[in-house]
């Protein structure tokens, strides 16, 4: 099966089109090297994929026919995905909500939580 269709199949791209334009992108790879999207793929191999400033690291243990319910998912991949990815990515996103607009002088008492806050979190 290709690539493409594999990622559709099993769901991390809505489209064929969209999986086709990773691919193309150098978003997707097998086993550390770039593809093309017609690259044949085989099971025990594993595909990086970097969607949404996250990169995704899945083994295939079969393929499937057609694409495939979300519940029968994990019959043919095992997520490798580290939950550290994540976690940065939650972390950049309180980092850009923290910015302040037209800063001048010390920080509003609004400004001032949303640190104190920030700072408790990190911690945990």
């Amino acid at each position: 099966m290709r690539i493409d269709q594999f990622l559709w199949c099993i769901r991390y791209f809505k489209t064929r089109n969209l999986s086709t334009k990773a691919c193309k992108n150098g978003h997707v790879k097998i086993n550390n090297k770039n593809i093309k999207p017609s690259k044949e793929i085989f099971p025990s191999d594993t595909i990086l994929i970097r969607k949404n400033q996250i990169n995704y690291s899945v083994e295939v243990l079969e393929i499937p026919k057609s694409r495939i319910s979300p519940k029968l998912l994990y019959q043919y991949i095992i997520d490798k995905t580290n939950d550290d990815e994540f976690i940065n990515k939650k972390l950049n996103s309180i980092n850009t909500n923290l910015k302040i607009k037209n800063a001048k002088g010390r920080p509003t008492k609004k400004n001032r939580r949303d640190i104190k806050n920030f700072l408790e979190n990190k911690k945990k």
